[in-house]
């Protein structure tokens, strides 16, 4: 059997390592160690400067208290869905009905959520998100399967919105105010802490669990129930009830584009599905969007099948207990160390580059996974791909943040979540092996890596945090270099909102050349 208590200790090591590397003690002691400051960190430390440190700061800890609040309540349900929806003696084809609409939610219903969030506020759809959950979290005491139903589909709308509304909100809060080159930095620190939260909710939720077992409220009937696996759901309750009260005291609201975008947006909308309308004209005139939403539904699929096949896989290769919350832990300290390697990486290369690269190291990962003849060497296979994640969600929500139009931001990122829920619902409809479905997400990942190249070839307008060092020279942390290029999508997007008919005329043509 893999000695996973040392591999723990060894991913905590190398993760220890990385964040001290990313972190700013690393510019004050790193005389220590041999190395002296160069022009590239001269150049960073302009960029920073202390108003735009400030700024940031101030900021993420705006952002964060919603959003760290908003992923544990998330992680806290996760392990124990199947979990109680069994213990209920509900059967195999049950429990994977409730899953299928649950996702077929998110697939649906979140697809128009987002358009109306660019409309009618971030900020508002935040505390609806948390709403719409809390009564997910609410249904989950009955034992009925139509109650349970409706949880799935009020689950399905608030999981479009945690992975759409609120990095919406936060780039355009970064856009406002003015410190548009530190999303990199930004969307590094919330994927660190998302990690954190996974592994703190992990133990919380296990200890929860175990303090009472799962039983009627009342001895004379058996659909309203207490304690045990409902636990977890119920301080994922009270996580969600403090989510929409931080935000509602400490978020400002922000649409999809300015003021006067905004109004003229209001003008041009008849219908609550305008916002998805547009955003796919948007989205399939653009190859820069399309690949951007093909390469995010492709890696996060084949996240969620590795979700799904990862026990599996160890389960044949170990015929002895396996200490599943020892190995999740170390999955997250691993992404931990992968979104650390990312904050350094920025400094030096390209963002759009450490995607290629990040995407082909997840393609070696998974075929790795599928020919591994040891659970030693399909641990490590595991952890490296883990790495990668940690390194892929800063890359894209980077990525995202200037190729996105910001008028239709949410919208858009809903619309990627349609191919991704058809990947997710392919898993869990069919019986494959594990090792059949880490050679799928090899080629899907490969797909992946080559739309990754494709998309930098077409960045040639593109800014990341490395370009424009004369600007950065001077201090200037102003959002245009960065959004440059979701500034110029954004424009030649809302030629395409005119009337039905126009649209369908293009729609007919030749793709424009990007």
């Amino acid at each position: 059997m893999a000695p996973f208590t040392a591999i723990f200790f060894g991913a905590l090591f190398i993760n220890v390592i990385a964040t001290f590397r990313s972190s700013v003690l690393w510019n004050k002691y790193k005389h220590f160690f041999g190395f002296s400051r160069s022009s590239a960190d001269s150049l960073v430390t302009d960029k920073n400067s202390a108003e735009s440190r400030a700024k940031h700061s101030a900021l993420m800890k705006k952002y964060l208290a919603v959003y760290l609040l908003a992923v544990f309540s998330d992680w806290l349900q996760g392990p124990y869905v199947y979990a109680l929806y069994d213990a209920y003696g509900f059967t195999q084809h049950d429990i994977a009905v409730l899953f299928v609409a649950g996702f077929g939610s998110s697939m649906v219903f979140g697809t128009f959520m987002g358009g109306l969030a660019d409309s009618c506020g971030r900020k508002k759809f935040t505390i609806f998100f948390a709403i719409v959950y809390a009564l997910s979290c609410i249904t989950k005491h009955f034992k009925d399967f139509g109650i349970l139903m409706l949880g799935r589909l009020l689950g399905g709308v608030a999981t479009s919105l945690l992975f759409s509304v609120f990095d919406s909100w936060l780039i355009k809060s970064h856009a406002e105010e003015g410190i548009s080159a530190m999303l990199s930095k930004s969307f590094s620190t919330a994927q660190y802490g998302n990690s954190i939260m996974a592994i703190s909710a992990g133990l919380i939720a296990n200890r929860a669990a175990s303090l009472t077992e799962l039983k009627p409220v009342s001895n004379e009937g058996d659909i309203l129930y207490a304690g045990g696996y409902l636990y977890p759901f119920d301080l994922a309750l009270i996580a969600l009830v403090f989510v929409g009260i931080f935000a509602f005291l400490f978020w400002g609201e922000n649409h999809g584009g300015d003021k006067s975008e905004e109004e003229g947006q209001t003008q041009k909308r008849k219908h609550w599905y305008d916002g998805f309308v547009n955003a796919y004209f948007t989205t399939i005139h653009s190859k820069q969007i399309l690949f951007t939403g093909l390469i995010s539904s492709l890696f996060e699929g084949s996240m969620y099948i590795f979700v799904f096949m990862w026990t599996p896989a160890m389960q044949a290769k170990i015929k002895g207990d396996i200490p599943f919350g020892l190995v999740f832990a170390t999955f997250m300290v691993a992404c931990m160390a992968g979104s650390s390697i990312f904050s350094i990486a920025i400094g030096s290369m390209k963002n759009e580059k450490i995607g290629v690269y990040a995407l082909a190291f997840a393609t070696g990962t998974f075929f790795l996974m599928a020919l591994a003849p040891s659970d030693t060497l399909c641990m490590f296979a595991f952890l490296l791909f883990e790495m990668t994640v940690g390194l892929y969600f800063p890359m894209m929500g980077t990525m995202k943040s200037v190729i996105v139009p910001e008028s239709k931001r949410a919208a858009i990122y809903n619309l990627y979540r349609i191919p991704l829920n058809f990947i997710v619902l392919f898993s869990l409809l069919t019986d494959l092996t594990p090792r059949t479905s880490f050679f799928l997400c090899t080629g899907m990942l490969a797909t992946a890596t080559f739309l990754q190249t494709r998309v930098v070839n077409y960045q040639s307008t593109y800014y990341s945090t490395r370009d424009e060092e004369d600007d950065l020279e001077k201090g200037d942390n102003t959002s245009k270099p960065l959004l440059k290029n979701a500034e110029i999508n954004d424009n030649e997007s809302q030629e395409m909102e005119g009337e039905p008919e126009k649209k369908a005329l293009v729609s007919m043509s030749p793709g424009k050349k990007d």
